[in-house]
């Protein structure tokens, strides 16, 4: 079974700087024929605030012939509390009214195995730190039950936000990783559950890694990569997908898809994320 992960698209009817890679990544993902395609998300530039933004992401999505399942990124539903776009009841309920669920899994059947898909909403961890955590919670309730019921399946995990950035046992890296709290908990559900894979984008860059038995993909995002913006990841810099071949096991391949530009959101970040550049100056005066 072929499932092609694509991510970070930042598509936007109003802001159209990445649009144009849409194109070429349909062309290439026709080719490729897969059974399935996941987004990771970031699927908006900024669908958080702004339904036309989904809408029109939307519609580009339905011109793939292959199924597709979609998981929100922080652009589409908003972050951590205390951020200029907290998560909260308005911006979920516009993403599920719009988009579909938040999380979810699907189970599918390869010649070699059986496979339990899990999606995973990585803007609800952390919620329950500073305010209310009943969505977080409840995400954590379900996930619980779906690994305890996978039966013979092996489990990939799908997520906008890596486990971590640097190392396992980091602290909290605020914007890019998960909470330490809530990796702890995911650490332990992970080796309980056969966790074969745990695919993630976000960071844009494009990375392949191991946590013990599972292994590790950051997508490549298919907008935009970072040059002196934010600090050096492990990785490299490139725009495009990640092929996932599932049989007994699973192979990952990162691709640089032909035809798509590496836009550098340094030299634009002004136009498209207004208020990300004016929160980095204002970093930046502080230190």
């Amino acid at each position: 079974m072929k499932i092609i992960q694509i991510t970070d698209t930042h598509l936007s009817p109003m802001k159209p700087h990445f649009n144009g890679n849409w194109a070429p990544l349909l062309q290439w993902i026709e080719a490729e024929e897969p059974d399935l395609i996941i987004h990771t998300g970031d699927l908006s530039v900024d669908g958080a605030d702004h339904a036309n933004d989904l809408s029109f992401s939307m519609d580009l999505m339905r011109e793939v012939s292959a199924p597709m399942l979609i998981l929100p990124g922080n652009h589409d539903v908003g972050h951590l509390p205390g951020s200029p776009q907290p998560v909260n009841e308005e911006r979920l309920n516009r993403w599920r009214d719009m988009v579909g669920r938040d999380y979810w899994f699907h189970d599918a059947h390869t010649d070699n195995g059986n496979w339990r898909f899990v999606g995973l909403n990585a803007l609800l961890f952390g919620q329950g730190d500073d305010a209310d955590g009943t969505e977080e919670e409840a995400q954590f309730v379900w996930l619980k039950e779906v690994l305890e019921n996978r039966g013979d399946r092996r489990v990939a995990m799908f997520s906008h936000k890596p486990l971590f950035v640097d190392e396992p046992q980091e602290g909290d890296t605020g914007y890019w990783g998960l909470r330490p709290a809530q990796r702890g908990r995911m650490f332990d559900l992970i080796a309980a559950h056969d966790v074969a894979l745990f695919a993630s984008g976000h960071l844009h860059w494009a990375w392949e890694g191991k946590f013990e038995n599972t292994s590790l993909i950051w997508g490549p995002a298919a907008a935009f990569i970072i040059d002196t913006l934010e600090r050096e990841m492990p990785g490299e810099r490139l725009v495009g997908a990640v092929v996932h071949e599932f049989g007994e096991t699973v192979k990952s391949t990162i691709v640089a898809v032909p035809g798509m530009v590496a836009h550098v959101i340094d030299d634009i970040i002004e136009e498209v994320y207004p208020q990300s550049a004016k929160n980095k100056e204002a970093a930046e005066a502080a230190e």
